[in-house]
């Protein structure tokens, strides 16, 4: 599954729709990409540097096959490596009961860590959760953040990801100009073989962690193109 195309959203609205009162918009268009830069961030060797995008991906399959609480634990170690779509996917899963206990203030919690950059429909979807929290559920939410956010914030989370990133492009080519720097690489992607120049895989926003992290940026902003109002989250019956 390439996670950043349509069929990588769909797969993300697959998770809402199984959950109840969720927004449906997350399904929208990415930031269109190449077919090279689609190959790469599909290929086996980039997603091993890339475990944010990797446990992503696995959390997703997990929830198309219904395994929920596999799910949980891909969308934490993706969270772990300052994936905020997997954070915003744990979120929902602990709001809405699915794959463990329902655990709304933890939610938000995994939600409010989501939005930690700003991200518009992100920090809707967190004001969304705060409006169906009752105040006791309030003052547990923000003690939960506090020690999530030593955990999965961004100035933790974000050197685990480049620290991966750097080991495993120095493993695949001891240097920008090793054995496979002038090599042109064959990816599967789509039931397809596609060729990738070396100049593609190694492009500076898919490697060198400022660059890195603007275009995950960008992506994570292409979700503002389809928000819609989905209301805010009722109150369990009895609160």
């Amino acid at each position: 599954m390439n996670l950043n195309t349509k069929a990588a959203r769909a797969a993300l609205l697959t998770v809402l729709l199984a959950t109840a009162g969720v927004p449906q918009a997350w399904a929208g268009d990415v930031t269109p990409m190449s077919l090279q830069e689609h190959a790469v961030v599909s290929s086996p060797a980039f997603l091993k540097a890339h475990p944010d995008l990797r446990f992503r991906q696995l959390g997703l399959e997990a929830v198309e096959r219904r395994q929920l609480e596999d799910a949980r634990r891909y969308f934490r170690l993706g969270a772990q490596h300052a994936d905020k779509l997997s954070q915003a996917l744990m979120a929902e899963l602990l709001w809405n009961g699915k794959g463990g206990p329902a655990d709304r203030a933890l939610g938000y919690a995994w939600m409010d860590l989501a939005a930690e950059r700003g991200t518009q429909w992100l920090v809707v979807r967190r004001e969304q959760y705060w409006a169906g929290l009752d105040e006791s559920e309030r003052k547990r939410a923000v003690s939960e953040g506090r020690a999530l956010y030593e955990q999965y914030g961004d100035p933790v989370a974000k050197l685990r990801q480049e620290r991966t990133m750097r080991r495993n492009m120095g493993e695949m080519t001891g240097s920008r100009t090793g054995a496979l720097g002038s090599t042109v690489m064959q990816v599967r992607y789509n039931g397809q073989m596609v060729k990738v120049l070396p100049e593609a895989y190694y492009a500076p926003h898919l490697w060198e962690p400022e660059a890195y992290w603007k275009w995950q940026g960008q992506q994570l902003e292409a979700g503002n193109r389809a928000m819609v109002d989905v209301g805010v989250p009722k109150a369990a019956p009895g609160d």
